[in-house]
């Protein structure tokens, strides 16, 4: 009988010690079948479901327009006032909704180029007023002449064309013709060919955005979708900022650093943005980024929205802002472990710079050099509810059943096998006596 009973117990023991094993060994090689089903069907290659999903997104990807209305033009053309502007939108578009072009593998790089067919359609119901409403804008044309013709005779020929054409330093212009291009009648008396048509984000339709070249995931599926370079050039950069919960996955938000506006004394890699010497202070003014090289020399500055994490001196002259760190600042939701960009949002505000000219009567009056906000949006995309809802049940959700299963096999085995071991020490204890 006591055989039996000693037998019993240490059977039970070996169970337990079986389960705590198997459980133990279960987590690594649990975790590693996981992250080898999703590196199979999460990378960035001809089959998988994430290409798949990849190259024409089912989310819906939004871009909204805040456009800063100038509320006191004569003012600042006549006495170099500071400028007050009101700030109104949102004027929504649905974006990004074509399929990606021209798409090529680089197995040695792990990346792969695409170009993203540009496409913008109006959404009514998601904005404030229509593409018509009007705004008092800064003269797109006019504001870049001292900038691309610092030659004073030049700028002189160039001041009769802008007043036969009737242009001054500001203009009213619709939603449409400020984003998607107007023709422009200073630049239609110009005589020698010039493109005549001018726009923030002209041309748009029809054209394609690119070369991008973003990491296809086979080396590091972490990395999976993010961008390598545009143009040929080096992306900004993100860093982690937090972990948090979107629509029941966990996910890590990865933000802008403010170092990415930083002057070239603080963060050397901006020293290429830093081109004219008297507007950045030798380069010591922060927040904005000359990309006037990218924009065929027209002087367009890009910042955060309201000129956030800015030098003081770039609002100095501009009233009306308010910068505000949840509303305009950039940010990545990513899930950690297919590296899947669930949700993001991309700001940024277009500015434009505008210098004194002597030669040029609608800027003569003008006493400092001004940067001024065009406008900045918002670009958003998340994750759909039923589109959450599968990635919970094939992803999140395996991966917390099987979190579960280890759990269980873990305790249950590491408790039978205390539990049975000390009866069996007792029993041995008491027979001894």
């Amino acid at each position: 009988m006591g055989c039996n009973r000693d037998c019993g117990l240490i059977a039970g023991a070996v169970i337990g010690a079986v389960l705590a094993v198997f459980g133990g060994i279960l987590m690594p090689v649990g975790d590693m079948i996981i992250q080898k089903t999703i590196k199979k069907e999460a990378v960035l290659e001809e089959g998988t479901i994430a290409f798949k999903n990849w190259v024409k997104t089912g989310t819906e990807v939004y871009r909204q327009f805040w456009i800063f209305d100038v509320q006191n033009p004569e003012e600042v053309a006549i006495n170099s006032s500071v400028i007050k502007v009101k700030q109104r939108g949102p004027y929504t578009y649905r974006v990004r909704y074509l399929a990606k072009e021209n798409i090529t593998q680089d197995p040695e790089t792990h990346t792969v180029s695409f170009l993203q067919p540009n496409g913008a359609i109006f959404e009514p119901s998601l904005s404030v007023g229509t593409e018509n409403d009007t705004f008092t804008v800064l003269n797109l044309a006019v504001a870049a002449v001292p900038h691309l013709y610092s030659n004073t005779f030049i700028q002189g020929v160039l001041n009769t064309l802008i007043k036969k054409s009737k242009s001054s330093m500001f203009q009213k212009r619709t939603l449409k013709e400020l984003l998607w291009g107007y023709p422009d009648p200073f630049l239609n008396l110009v005589p020698y060919p010039i493109p005549t048509t001018v726009g923030v984000f002209y041309p748009y339709n029809n054209t394609s955005d690119g070369v991008y070249k973003v990491f296809n995931g086979k080396d590091d599926i972490s990395k999976v979708a993010i961008i390598d370079t545009y143009k040929g050039k080096k992306s900004i950069y993100a860093v982690f900022g937090a972990e948090i919960n979107l629509k029941g996955i966990p996910v890590y938000r990865f933000i802008l650093p403010s170092t990415a506006f930083a002057s070239p004394r603080e963060n050397p890699d901006n020293h290429c943005f830093c081109t004219e010497k008297v507007v950045s202070k030798n380069c010591t003014v922060f927040g904005v980024l000359d990309i006037s090289k990218c924009k065929e020399g027209k002087p367009v500055y890009i910042s955060l929205p309201h000129f956030l994490h800015g030098s003081p001196e770039l609002s100095e002259l501009i009233e009306g802002l308010s910068p505000n760190e949840e509303e305009h600042s950039t940010y990545l939701d990513v899930e950690p472990i297919t590296g899947f960009t669930l949700r993001f949002a991309k700001r940024l505000q277009v500015n434009l710079l505008v210098k004194p000219a002597k030669k040029i009567e609608a800027l003569k009056n003008l006493k400092q050099n001004y940067i001024v906000p065009i406008l900045w949006l918002n670009e958003t995309g998340t994750i759909g509810d039923e589109k959450a809802e599968m990635f919970r049940n094939q992803v999140t959700g395996k991966i917390n059943l099987l979190g579960l299963v280890e759990i269980i096999l873990l305790s249950v085995g590491v408790g039978m096998f205390i539990v049975f071991m000390i009866s069996y020490c007792a029993c041995r204890s008491k027979r001894v006596n």
